[in-house]
């Protein structure tokens, strides 16, 4: 099938995107760091560090999310609780981001984030349509009203005609 694959394919992109966003928001604080720079009076210090450090909590983030994509690759089920909504917060701060990208980077970096975004929502929802349990709809289940109470399911009266199992009426 296509779930295990599409599972390694989004942690190995979130992984790889932690230490891209890491990287490059370091790289920003030592910009600004070394050029001086100061944005309406700003502290230049302050400003390197909160860049460093939203770097770092923002590289962390998205190795959780790419751990959680690793869990759905290694256990071969859905998400649950706690990363299940990993996954969703993923989904939807790479919608999000995509939508400020177009304007300020391009279309490349649009395109790169929406197709994140798809491997996210195909890795959520593959899982999904496997998660569903029950008797199908006309299956013969206790409850269809198709089978009698005391009999085996799916087993019910025949029908004058000889067609099926008749309705049970109580």
């Amino acid at each position: 099938m296509v779930r295990r694959p599409v599972a390694w394919i989004v942690a190995v992109v979130l992984v790889l995107e932690a230490f891209g966003i890491a990287l490059l928001n370091w790289f920003l604080g030592m910009v600004v760091d070394r050029q001086n720079m100061s944005l309406a009076g700003l502290d230049p210090d302050a400003m390197s560090t909160s860049s460093k450090a939203g770097g770092i909590v923002f590289g962390l983030y998205f190795a959780l999310c790419g751990v959680a994509a690793l869990l759905v690759a290694v256990r071969g089920r859905a998400p649950s609780g706690f990363w299940r909504i990993v996954l969703i917060s993923a989904a939807v701060v790479h919608a999000v981001l995509a939508a400020f990208t177009v304007g300020l980077v391009g279309w490349g970096a649009f395109a790169f984030l929406m197709v994140v975004f798809g491997l996210i929502l195909l890795t959520l929802m593959t899982y999904d349509q496997q998660g569903q349990a029950g008797p199908r709809p006309g299956a013969g289940g206790p409850g269809d009203g198709r089978s009698v109470p005391g009999e085996p399911a799916g087993q019910g009266r025949p029908t004058p005609e000889g067609g099926g199992p008749a309705p049970v009426t109580p």
